[in-house]
């Protein structure tokens, strides 16, 4: 059987046709740019506990904020022949949720912590291959490239950080027979929001002394998940989500790029100075519940004065 998968791999890397298809694109990049062999097994190089302590610190961030939507997933998705995996942007294996009765079978598959499972080590799978494509993706057993890694189904989805940068994958590998197309879009559906929360999740810590802004649109649909901003004190946007960054305007925004949330939400004022101090007027008179005498006390000024900046901006 290894011997059919392995020669039928080579025959659809040389044909023809060979790129027409994500799956087709992945083998040959497996054979033609990586070297792999399907009839060789990947170099084993597992992480020992010192190693990927390393490579676990260095992604502690990812791993706080997955933890907890790994252990949900878990709750729905593992069962007995099925475990969920988180990996780094290298297609590393840093976290893993599995029943206990399964732990040697997908240690015997090196699906745990500590394996790489990139297409330059593995050839076309569910982790490597989304990420090196950057989208999800489904490789049912005979789709991978190797041969030594038809026993087992893999859906994966890529996890993208702040600034929209790849920053990892999550992976939901089965053993089992019964698994169908069905089943197969189901777990990739589940996975896509799951990495979606994770994505949210790093988002929000990393501008946490910020407003975060859903904008709508179809720039925000999709895949993609929602598109975030992150907006500062100033009414600045300085972050940008990757699926806000589809917008031109939020193309390259940062801090020291940044972008009024007005002109993203389409609502600029001709005379920007006298629309900022009606804001100031009206959250001064919101805070007093009113009260002008201490909404002038408030901003520092004179009860006449603040009537005249009232009148001005046209408020009752």
């Amino acid at each position: 059987m290894d011997d059919e998968h392995a020669q039928l791999v080579r025959e659809a890397v040389s044909s023809d046709n060979a790129g027409r298809s994500t799956l087709a694109a992945s083998w040959c990049r497996s054979a033609l740019h990586h070297g792999l062999d399907p009839a060789k097994g990947p170099a084993a190089d597992r992480l020992d506990a010192s190693r990927l302590a390393l490579a676990r610190g260095a992604r502690e961030d990812l791993i706080r904020h997955a933890g907890a939507v790994l252990d949900r997933v878990a709750g729905t998705l593992v069962r007995s022949g099925r475990c969920i995996l988180l990996t780094d942007a290298d297609s590393l294996i840093l976290e893993e949720r599995m029943t206990e009765g399964d732990r040697d079978m997908f240690d015997r598959a090196r699906l745990v912590a500590g394996e790489c499972w990139s297409e330059a080590a593995e050839g076309t799978n569910g982790i490597g291959t989304c990420l090196a494509d950057e989208k999800p993706v489904i490789i049912h057993r005979d789709q991978h490239f190797l041969s030594a890694n038809v026993q087992v189904s893999c859906h994966g989805v890529p996890i993208y950080d702040a600034g929209g940068s790849l920053v990892g994958a999550l992976d939901v590998s089965t053993n089992r027979y019964d698994h169908d197309a069905d089943t197969a879009s189901l777990i990739v559906s589940v996975l896509v929001d799951a990495a979606q929360e994770v994505e949210r999740l790093l988002f929000g810590a990393a501008y946490r002394d910020c407003r975060i802004v859903h904008l709508d649109g179809e720039d925000g649909a999709g895949t993609n998940g929602s598109a975030l901003v992150a907006v500062d004190r100033d009414d600045l946007v300085i972050g940008a989500n990757r699926s806000a960054r589809r917008r031109s305007l939020l193309a390259r925004v940062s801090t020291r790029d940044a972008v009024p949330v007005a002109d993203i939400l389409g609502t600029s004022e001709d005379d920007p100075l006298a629309a900022a101090e009606r804001r100031v007027l009206r959250q001064a008179l919101a805070r007093s519940r009113g009260n002008v005498a201490a909404a002038a006390r408030h901003l520092g000024i004179g009860r006449a004065t603040f009537y005249r900046r009232m009148a001005r901006a046209g408020l009752d």
